[in-house]
């Protein structure tokens, strides 16, 4: 497939990624710190909400972050990022399902908070949707007729339900690109230009996370 980012961005990217030079590790493979969370109050406690424990919870043993995926909601990130490289592996442990990697969050905590998302429903991953009027202008051959805000990815490249698989995203400026297991598979020009938190959906099936690294970029 011919790729469909520039040559300049595409030694940005390599050179941002070098050696992972100032790299962050979102995720210490323990425990939780440095993210928090919300979730829709469909649960069991007094006043209809669950913990973030209940749905959220490491593996040390593994160095793996386990969502059951109900209720709806996500954790997210304690801190803002504007221009970043997003590494991070995912799997479905037991069947397909739904989630996202929310980027440049802001506002309230709802389901679902202004950012634009990067897909990873089984069979989509590389999709972005737009959520709550983020924006971000793409090819309009992959713009989603029925649901504009949907924009598809140029081919599926995920592994099998249980498999890792990877994403890097790379948010620069006002242009983001996606990629899946080394492939590029979406890109968009012309986002908001603002510091935001990362999110990781719970939306209904166990998903799990693990390497979750973000190297900052200049912008």
């Amino acid at each position: 497939m011919r790729s469909i980012v520039s040559p300049a961005l595409l030694l940005a990217l390599a050179s941002s990624a070098a050696a992972g030079e100032g790299e962050i590790r979102l995720f210490n493979g323990k425990d939780l710190t440095g993210w928090t969370y919300f979730l829709e109050k469909k649960g069991t406690n007094a006043d209809g909400s669950k913990k973030m424990a209940d749905v959220w919870s490491a593996d040390a043993e593994r160095g793996v972050i386990r969502c059951s995926g109900t209720p709806n909601g996500y954790i997210r990130t304690t801190g803002d990022y504007t221009s970043f490289v997003l590494r991070l592996e995912w799997r479905w442990p037991e069947k397909p399902g739904n989630s996202g990697v929310l980027l440049r969050m802001v506002g309230e905590d709802k389901v679902w908070p202004r950012s634009v998302e990067a897909q990873l429903q089984s069979g989509n991953a590389g999709d972005f949707w737009l959520i709550e009027g983020a924006a971000l202008d793409t090819d309009p051959a992959r713009v989603d007729p029925e649901r504009p805000r949907h924009r598809l990815r140029t081919k599926t490249n995920e592994k099998p339900i249980g498999e890792w698989n990877e994403y890097e995203i790379t948010f620069d400026g006002d242009r983001v690109v996606l990629k899946v297991n080394g492939d590029v598979l979406n890109e968009g020009t012309g986002a908001e230009v603002v510091a935001g938190k990362i999110c990781l959906q719970s939306e209904g099936a166990p998903i799990e996370f693990r390497n979750i690294r973000l190297t900052p970029t200049a912008r």
